[in-house]
């Protein structure tokens, strides 16, 4: 999911652009710039700069279409249009024009609320003010992503810095905030969705500090440039120093790595020195891999020779180590932070308003799901070392870090009797697609029918549009899909909100588009075909898709995707089930040659690979969470450093080794992005393991099962409580009250992961 919570100044997150889930990229040669916006606010409001999160606060990119905006979307036979439909968007200037006519409407808006007009006008005006400033940040930000053409890029990313400019005016305005005051006093004007609109406007100014003195203001925003700069500078630096390895002889590689290396030759230790030239026979012959996370688990799965994987291995995550300096200083600031704030912890400044409410909640459901799992985790790790020494011959021989994802696969391969070349050739790309087709009219009733782009509409050949059309109540939304690799496009798989829903009248509701974004990869659109995996992103990023075109919310403010962190991922979570079930891959999964249906048999074998780790991978993903929180309410005066910390952590938690001079950390992108939400997948992996279980595992495609999912869950976005739509879907089951906060119940994943035991 790619998240639009997009002001510069955001300290909860950070640089908000992932990832699921998203963030805008301000490079470091701008901050100056940034810091200059500063000084400009100032003048903009006669005050400090605060951060008005409120305003575009959405947890899922989304831009809407402002009254000045003319989008065709609605339209799909216009012949001449903009990108994304929007006719300003024609040429790549077009951008600029965006922002004018953005910080136009804006500011009547702002005028019109500063004259304390009615609770819902205040509540509407400033949702139409969100709907206009997330309209170009957010197509900017998708075209940033995806867009082939240079110049549109660029400009993109100017009306970004330019419109963020505008945002501290907006964030330092007094006005706004005294506005909400009213409408918040004035409750028995607004809605139920109004009030907690209000509600959470309110919530959100007071978290970006609007009402902090002056002096303390000033030390917020100066504290929230240092952060952006470090966000930044944390993940420029994964991106800059990924390392590598060099491995002599070339023999050592296997063939199904060759495409990932790159040749390279040394002197060889018995050539004569009067011998010389790259082609020379006296020169050794071997290969460079660089260890960026992707290239590293494929060295990992398939190089047999274990002193290769260990080179691998460590290095790949002793990178980059200018990070460790990083982080401390971003930690120190964000706790610096949180201080002025009136909170003891970075962790509990942002959890405050989740579910979980506290870090004391989320410890204490990360320490019971770290219980849960540990026996079987503990009874998989014995399996692998088993394994190995049965293969080695080495009956005393240690299970290693680096041994893990090669055995691993190995011993599903044996067991399962699986071929992923077989695999693949049931998911081909279109007929995945129709899978997608599959579940949302056979669930709700829609169907999903392409239509044409106008000419301008898209940035790639590839790009596909679909409209969600339901027989009684017309078209829903619009979904762009643009699933395939190719160079120059970010290497992201995410959902892009485009336009978030709200209702205009009366009669009159503006519906959604969202773009879903893959990277697989193939020659032409016909001949990509998808690893399972990739079948089961596809999935999960359709749920979010569905999250958004199908919640009717009065305010995009709480448009789909827009919730709480800890419930944002449920859906998504959802949807991946349907990847893994055999009575709903029949219906799309065909062979690409004979049109085959997939054997039920070669499912169960997915599925049976899949479950033979799945504690080990649990169990990856607590230890993960912890860390976040650990970091995260780690006061300064602690002696132990970040190393320490994870070293003891994985110690504590897992089975495995921590190898010295390693540190992982430094490279795990969502302590910047997601700071102290990483628990938040694991909540939503609960959360879907029981709705799974009690709605639609005894028919997954049901129809009344999926009438439920849509109106008693999807519809509702952020507009209502998570616990409400939650216990309203599936009864209390789901989720039990811990120390002031809300954590998912267990059992449901237990039981479907066979992780509990009889005494």
């Amino acid at each position: 999911m790619y998240s639009s919570r997009l002001l510069i100044l955001s300290v909860q997150n950070g640089v908000l652009i992932d990832f699921s889930y998203f963030r805008t990229q301000i490079t470091l040669s701008t901050l100056k710039s940034l810091q200059q916006c500063l000084e400009r606010a100032r003048d903009f409001a006669g005050g400090s700069v605060i951060m008005l999160r409120a305003l575009i606060r959405a947890p899922a990119a989304s831009f809407s279409c402002a009254r000045r905006l003319l989008h065709s979307a609605t339209a799909p036979l216009v012949k001449e249009t903009g990108l994304y439909g929007f006719d300003h968007l024609k040429t790549a200037k077009g951008f600029q024009r965006m922002v004018d006519d953005a910080i136009e409407r804006s500011n009547e808006l702002v005028d019109y609320i500063a004259g304390m007009p009615s609770a819902p006008e205040i509540i509407k005006s400033m949702d139409e003010i969100s709907d206009t400033v997330c309209t170009t940040i957010d197509s900017a930000e998708l075209c940033r992503h995806t867009h082939p053409d240079r110049e549109f890029v660029e400009e993109a990313s100017k009306a970004s810095l330019r419109l963020n400019e505008y945002l501290h005016f907006l964030n330092s305005n007094p006005s706004l905030y005294h506005a909400i005051l009213k409408a918040e006093q004035n409750h028995h004007m607004l809605t139920e969705e109004g009030l907690r609109a209000a509600r959470h406007l309110r919530i959100d100014l007071e978290k970006g500090g609007i009402h902090l003195s002056p002096e303390k203001l000033d030390r917020v925003n100066q504290l929230n440039i240092e952060i952006l700069q470090l966000c930044r500078q944390f993940n420029e630096n994964i991106i800059t120093d990924p390392g590598h390895v060099d491995i002599f002889p070339a023999s050592r590689i296997p063939k199904k790595l060759h495409h990932l290396a790159k040749t390279i030759h040394r002197p060889s230790s018995f050539g004569s020195k009067r011998s010389t030239g790259p082609d020379s026979n006296l020169k050794e012959r071997g290969f460079r891999l660089v260890t960026e996370p992707n290239t590293l688990c494929s060295i990992l799965q398939l190089a047999s020779d274990a002193e290769v994987r260990k080179m691998a291995y460590v290095r790949g995550n002793s990178v980059p180590r200018a990070n460790l300096v990083v982080l401390d200083k971003l930690l120190a600031a964000r706790h610096e932070f949180s201080e002025i704030m009136g909170y003891k912890s970075y962790a509990e400044f942002a959890l405050k308003d989740n579910m979980a409410s506290s870090p004391e909640v989320v410890l204490s459901f990360l320490h019971e799901m770290s219980k849960m799992v540990r026996p079987k985790a503990e009874e998989e790790f014995k399996k692998i070392l088993d394994f190995k020494r049965g293969e080695s011959g080495q009956l005393f021989e240690d299970l290693e870090p680096w041994d893990e994802p090669y055995f691993t696969r190995m011993m599903k391969s044996s067991a399962q009797n699986l071929d992923y070349s077989v695999v693949v050739s049931y998911f081909s790309l279109p007929q995945c697609i129709e899978g997608l087709k599959v579940l949302a009219e056979s669930l709700f009733g829609v169907k999903c029918h392409e239509i044409p782009l106008g000419h301008g509409e898209s940035w790639h050949p590839d790009v596909l549009k679909l409209s969600l059309h339901h027989p009684d109540e017309g078209d829903l939304g619009y979904l762009y899909l643009d699933l395939k690799s190719r160079k120059g496009k970010h290497p992201i798989c995410a959902h892009f909100a485009i336009k978030g829903g709200r209702r205009l009248s009366e009669t009159d509701y503006q519906l959604p588009i969202v773009a879903l974004v893959c990277n697989f990869s193939g020659s032409n659109f016909a001949s990509v075909h998808l690893h399972h995996s990739d079948v089961e992103t596809l999935f999960h990023e359709f749920g979010h898709a569905l999250h958004s075109l199908l919640s009717r919310t009065d305010y995009q403010h709480f448009s789909g995707t827009r919730v709480v962190l800890d419930f944002a991922e449920t859906p998504s979570n959802l949807f991946e089930y349907y990847a893994w079930d055999y009575r709903v891959l029949r219906k799309f999964a065909k062979h690409s040659s004979t049109g085959d249906p997939i054997p039920e048999k070669l499912v169960q074998s997915l599925l049976g690979a899949k479950n033979m780790f799945a504690a080990t991978e649990l169990q990856r993903q607590v230890f993960y969470a912890l860390i976040d929180q650990a970091l995260h309410t780690m006061q300064p005066s602690s002696v132990k450093d970040t190393v320490s910390i994870v070293a003891d952590l994985k110690r504590e938690h897992t089975s495995w080794k921590y190898v010295e001079g390693t540190h992982w950390h430094t490279r795990f992108s969502h302590l910047v992005t997601y700071g102290a939400g990483y628990y938040s997948y694991l909540y939503a992996k609960c959360f879907s393991a029981t709705i799974w279980q009690k709605i639609l595992q005894q028919d997954p495609l049901s129809p009344a099962a999926g009438s439920a999912i849509r109106s008693k869950f999807l519809q509702h976005g952020g507009a209502k409580d998570p616990t409400v739509i939650l216990n309203d879907l599936v009864g209390n089951c789901v989720v039990r009250k811990q120390n002031g906060g809300i954590i998912p119940d267990i059992t449901s994943l237990g039981e479907e992961m066979q992780l509990f035991y009889s005494s």
